[in-house]
């Protein structure tokens, strides 16, 4: 069976799980991704106290990339007590009708976490094409004395060698800087610009490309 996948957040009930019956104890989220994460690549772990009229203890919120590490994971950890000495209650949980949750992009350390565990970290390689200082377009509308604006454009190119897979992204970053700043403040900016400018790109880029799974064989469209 296939599972196509994006390069974008979980959103996905199928995708979430639902974990509770925790004991509070140091280090829980570091616990429950060690076990977590051996059924597959995890895109977040969030631990939360119960509310007042559950009694003590906290459950967890799981986000897999994958619905079906998800199913398994569930299938495997369920009633089990793993790290600690009374059983989980593992469960998927149910989709909320009327209920549309946001698709938001991944952001470009994630997105790279995501290519690296189904593509390889050889099985896939990103160029900046070009990265434009386009400050001061706008110069006219700013207010002598007051913030100026920092803006770099980034265009990335993302190449899957082993699939012919090849696409391009783009990228803007800004910020605004006090007139007059410390040269050595206003350096630091730009580079701060310019990679969230590149950051931007290569997130656009791995947008239009989607992995298809089958049977831990990844083929990649787009």
């Amino acid at each position: 069976m296939a599972e196509v996948l994006e390069f974008r957040v979980p959103a996905g009930s199928a995708q979430t799980l639902l974990v509770w019956g925790l004991e509070p104890t140091v280090g829980l989220e570091h616990s429950l991704f060690s076990v977590f994460s051996k059924f597959g690549l995890l895109y977040s772990v969030r631990v939360h106290s119960n509310a007042a009229v559950a009694g003590p203890g906290c459950y967890a919120i799981i986000k897999f990339y994958s619905a079906a590490d998800a199913s398994r994971a569930q299938h495997a950890c369920n009633g089990q007590r793993l790290f600690q000495n009374s059983p989980l209650k593992v469960c998927v949980c149910t989709k909320q009708k009327g209920f549309q949750q946001q698709v938001l992009a991944l952001n470009s350390n994630k997105c790279q976490e995501l290519a690296n565990h189904y593509l390889g970290f050889n099985g896939w390689s990103s160029r900046i094409i070009t990265l434009q200082n386009v400050s001061g377009f706008d110069d006219e509308n700013e207010e002598v004395g007051k913030k100026r604006s920092v803006r770099y454009l980034c265009a990335v190119e993302v190449t899957l060698p082993n699939h012919g897979v090849r696409t391009r992204g783009v990228g803007l970053g800004e910020a605004d800087v006090e007139s007059g700043e410390d040269p050595l403040e206003f350096v630091t900016a730009t580079r701060r610009v310019q990679k969230l400018a590149v950051g931007k790109a290569l997130s656009s880029a791995f947008q239009k490309i989607l992995l298809v799974v089958l049977d831990d064989t990844e083929l990649c469209d787009h």
